[in-house]
């Protein structure tokens, strides 16, 4: 499939790379790392990025979308990068592209591209874009590869989760040979202001627990509204705070927004991703996330997270 890609590559003067909404590092290193490599090894092609952005990744270098119009999809190749359904991608527009290929490592939801490349083997999309990248002997220059080491350290954790491969440290050893400085990834990914450190303080207190003693946190708009942080540092942000508590093997962070409550799932022990499904999402086995409409939805996912551990 690598070298079917790369022969649709070939054909187009003009590539579109998309990943989900509300990137996280995974997805912005993936898509980053993607044009870079693609820049270098076709000099003459257009390559555009699109997509919302999110201030927690504002620091990687080359993150700024383009503004594209729609008739720039005429005759092109959109590439979608990290997304397993059709409802996760950035910009609908893909849909407009003469040919269309998705690149994924999520557990496959549904077919929406022309070509597809899921493996859910590897601990991100970066991974697997660093891989497609050597299978094709196609170079991979210093800025692409700190933006995919990035998306790698983001999404296995620093190299904790379960997900984390010999695979995953020969790749992430191979970026490393370009020569960029670790010190700039770790400082902006892991040092906090000490307003940012007091808001995860207020967090941590905000935990509670089910009765079969899955961790959550519950967060109204009225809170975020009095909080003044962005959605993704609350929703995706916060998750973390409740990954290391004895005894606690699932939690979730449900946080209100106007487009309906952010859940996001996580699971030492279970795969918590046909529960993320059932309501809308979609995700690994031990870490999903979904949208749903309401906090009484949000708390029926919350029973049937609680129903894993009977």
């Amino acid at each position: 499939m690598m070298k079917k890609i790369l022969k649709e590559i070939k054909k187009y003067n003009r590539i579109i790379i998309h990943r989900h909404s509300n990137p996280d590092g995974d997805a912005m290193g993936s898509q980053i790392g993607l044009k870079n490599i693609l820049k270098e090894n076709f000099p003459k092609k257009e390559i555009f990025v699109v997509g919302d952005i999110t201030k927690r990744y504002a620091f990687m270098e080359d993150s700024q979308m383009d503004v594209i119009p729609d008739s720039f999809y005429e005759g092109a190749l959109a590439i979608i990068l990290d997304s397993s359904s059709t409802n996760m991608v950035c910009d609908e527009r893909y849909k407009l592209a003469d040919k269309k290929i998705k690149m994924d490592h999520h557990i496959f939801l549904e077919k929406f591209a022309d070509l597809e490349l899921v493996d859910t083997s590897y601990e991100s999309c970066c991974g697997l874009i660093t891989a497609f990248a050597i299978a094709c002997k196609l170079k991979i220059n210093k800025l692409a590869a700190k933006s995919l080491y990035t998306g790698m350290v983001t999404d296995s954790g620093r190299f904790r989760y379960d997900s984390t491969s010999p695979r995953t440290m020969r790749l992430a050893g191979f970026l490393m040979e370009t020569g960029f400085d670790l010190n700039e990834i770790f400082a902006e990914l892991y040092a906090d202001d000490f307003d940012a450190i007091k808001l995860k303080a207020s967090f941590v207190l905000k935990i509670q627990f089910t009765k079969n003693n899955v961790a959550y946190i519950y967060t109204t708009k009225e809170e975020m509204a009095e909080l003044k942080a962005d959605t993704f540092s609350i929703s995706r942000g916060m998750v973390a705070t409740m990954s290391d508590i004895k005894g606690v093997n699932t939690w979730a962070n449900f946080t209100e927004t106007e487009n309906g409550v952010l859940c996001e799932i996580r699971s030492k022990k279970y795969n918590i991703n046909p529960i993320a499904v059932k309501y809308g999402g979609g995700g690994h086995a031990k870490a999903s996330g979904a949208t749903v409409a309401d906090r009484e939805t949000a708390m029926q996912m919350l029973d049937d997270l609680n129903n894993l551990e009977e």
